[in-house]
């Protein structure tokens, strides 16, 4: 099979550090170092003519005159409104720069369960630089884990001052850093949403159907059931087109319609219903291994010889 992105996720090397400093708390400076913690496999394409090997090109061109603008002598431009533009070279805009700072510096310690987690953006793994600092940095993510508490800092990075979140990984021992929106760049869904439920009322009837669907699906998160299916179909196609094989397109299946709600809810009960019985049914019924029908078979012999020893002296 073609590997639509050779490479992705194969590399053994020893991870880099996108950002080094140190995680400060009171008085304690611990130094560390910012890794990635996830990797995006989005399966990316580039563009070219149709019928032809020639690849699409952009560039930056000036929009009255159409010709090309070195990069140089662009400058950026702040939107008034009505056509009026506030313009600001890259040099004045770092009179707005952050101070510069190599630390994280920690704020407060709060409970996880007080965050929103739509404030949470990217995942990166916070870990100790040098000997000396595992045993301070063992200490902290110690104590936050007796504690049940995440420390909420603040973290410069590329020019932008980020607020952070930094919290144990339980099965790991590694501090995990999440960067987090402000709350002005949080809306409010009452704000942005016209059609939300605000007066509607249920019979008992209605929310315990509800919630028996809830109970049916309800299962043990691992991570590990769920893949990117979209992503393995696009990479079966980039195969499939790559060995010559004709790309048949299926007619989307027609969404369904929920005329009455109860009733919906009802087969919806029924049917999770019976994909937990199956799935019970396949995991009690798994095959047994060699040795086990091996001991099986032994254990039944030994368990019909008296009754051969019996047949026997009745017979004679």
């Amino acid at each position: 099979m073609v590997d639509p992105a050779p490479g992705l996720g194969k590399n053994k090397r020893m991870a880099r550090a996108i950002w080094s400093g140190s995680l400060s708390f009171g008085l304690v400076n611990v130094p560390v170092g910012l890794f990635s913690a996830t990797q995006d496999k989005t399966i990316h394409f580039n563009q070219f003519e149709s019928g032809t090997p020639d690849r699409i090109r952009y560039k930056k061109v000036n929009e009255r005159t159409g010709r090309e603008v070195a990069q140089s002598k662009i400058v950026k431009g702040f939107n008034l409104g009505d056509g009026e533009y506030v313009m600001l070279t890259d040099e004045e805009l770092t009179a707005a720069d952050p101070e510069r700072s190599r630390t994280i510096s920690i704020l407060d310690f709060v409970d996880a369960s007080d965050i929103d987690p739509l404030y949470y953006r990217s995942g990166y793994y916070l870990a100790p630089q040098g000997e000396g600092a595992r045993r301070a940095y063992a200490l902290l993510r110690q104590a936050m884990a007796e504690e049940s508490k995440v420390a909420v800092a603040s973290l410069v990075m590329r020019n932008r001052e980020y607020l952070v979140t930094v919290r144990p990984d339980g099965p790991e021992p590694v501090l995990i850093l999440q960067t987090m929106y402000f709350p002005d760049e949080v809306r409010a869904a009452s704000d942005e949403l016209p059609n939300l439920p605000t007066e509607e009322k249920f019979n008992d009837r209605e929310v315990a159907i509800a919630r028996q669907l809830i109970d049916a699906m309800t299962s043990q998160w691992d991570a590990e059931q769920y893949h990117d299916t979209h992503r393995k179909r696009v990479e079966e196609l980039v195969t499939s087109k790559y060995e010559g094989k004709e790309i048949v397109l299926e007619a989307a299946a027609p969404a369904p319609k929920v005329v009455d709600l109860m009733a919906a809810l009802e087969a919806s009960v029924k049917a999770a219903s019976s994909t937990s019985k199956s799935s019970a049914t396949k995991t009690a019924k798994k095959p047994t291994t060699a040795a086990e029908t091996k001991a099986a078979a032994k254990a039944g012999s030994k368990d019909a010889e008296p009754q051969r020893r019996s047949a026997r002296k009745k017979a004679s």
